[in-house]
C-alpha cells in the first residue's frame, strides 16, 4: 500500500511499488489530466510537480514519491480561478490538439517559479516538452504574458 499526497489530498493506493506514478495518478486516483505520451520521459506529456519540481511521471516509480507533495494539472487552479499560466494559455490560444498541454503547463509553471522572468534563451534551454502541433511561438508568448502577471 502506497500513501500519496496529490493536490493536497491524501490517497492510499494498493499498487506494485514499481508502478509508474503516471498510472497511479490516472488509474488508481482517477485524475486523467496527466497524459501518457512516450513512456520514456522524453515528450513531457506526463509532467507533474513532485515537491515543486517538474517531473516526468511515466518514469518515476510510485515508491520514489511516498511522503512527497505531488501536484497535477488538476491542482493548479485555486478556488475556481485558473493559474496565471493557464490563463495565459487561453489568452494566446496555445492548444491545438491539446494533448501535450497539461504537461507543458506544468513544466512552464515550474520554470516561472525558479525563473520568474525568463528570457527566450532560458525558455528554450529549460522547456523540453514536445508539441507535435508546433505551437512553440504561442507557448513562448504565453510564458512572457504569465511572467508579467
Amino acid at each position: 500500500m502506497a500513501s500519496l499526497s496529490v493536490n493536497g489530498k491524501n490517497y492510499q493506493v494498493d499498487v506494485d511499488p514499481r508502478t509508474p506514478l503516471l498510472w497511479v495518478i490516472r488509474d488508481s486516483i482517477g485524475l486523467t489530466g496527466t497524459k501518457y505520451g512516450c513512456g520514456i520521459a522524453q515528450c513531457g506529456a506526463c509532467t507533474v510537480h513532485v515537491d515543486g519540481v517538474a517531473t516526468r511521471s511515466c518514469s518515476v516509480p510510485v515508491s520514489a514519491v511516498g511522503g512527497k507533495s505531488i501536484t497535477t494539472i488538476e491542482g493548479l487552479a485555486q478556488n475556481g480561478k485558473l493559474s496565471k499560466v493557464q490563463a495565459a494559455w487561453i489568452e494566446h490560444d496555445v492548444p491545438q490538439c491539446g494533448y501535450c498541454q497539461s504537461g507543458m503547463i506544468m513544466a512552464v509553471t515550474a520554470l516561472l517559479k525558479s525563473t520568474p522572468k525568463p528570457t527566450d534563451t532560458q525558455i528554450d534551454a529549460s522547456l523540453t516538452n514536445i508539441c507535435r502541433c508546433g505551437t512553440y511561438q504561442q507557448v513562448r508568448e504565453a510564458i512572457h504574458t504569465a511572467a508579467k502577471a
